[in-house]
């Protein structure tokens, strides 16, 4: 089920941001992600937020400022299984326009994203890691 995050999410929510990360970034060191929780967090507090719960518990959620997709996370133990793809469909139902940013070394969701449409429209470095990241965004015509 998806639903829109509420409060007593926010626990879940940064325990996924930070697994998800780490798994997915095994480029960046962890303390890079590590060091940035307290200030996700009060980006997630701002954002538009939809969690898709699973036995009562968040399993990934995705969070938007306007049309930027800031994030899209799923528990590794939950991938694989249309979670991402689920909350992805969610936002492109009321979003005719979406932009996002991926490091270019995360093959698999570069990937995924471009599965849905979305293309490269960017190439530059993350000033706080010194990699390489991709805008990608999404126009439904």
């Amino acid at each position: 089920m998806i639903r829109k995050f509420k409060p007593e999410d926010i626990d879940n929510i940064m325990d996924i941001w930070l697994s998800a990360n780490i798994d997915a970034h095994s480029f960046i060191p962890e303390d890079y992600f590590i060091n940035n929780l307290s200030q996700v967090k009060t980006q997630i507090e701002q954002a538009e937020i939809y969690v898709y719960e699973s036995g009562g518990v968040p399993a990934g959620f995705i969070g938007l400022t306007e049309s930027y997709i800031a994030g899209l996370f799923v528990k590794k133990c939950m991938r694989s299984n249309g979670i991402g793809s689920a909350l992805l469909d969610t936002v492109l139902k009321t979003h005719s326009r979406l932009s996002l940013s991926v490091y270019s070394r995360n093959k698999s969701a570069v990937d995924f994203y471009l599965k849905y449409g979305f293309s490269i429209t960017d190439t530059h470095t993350d000033h706080d890691t010194g990699m390489e990241e991709y805008t990608m965004e999404y126009f439904k015509y």
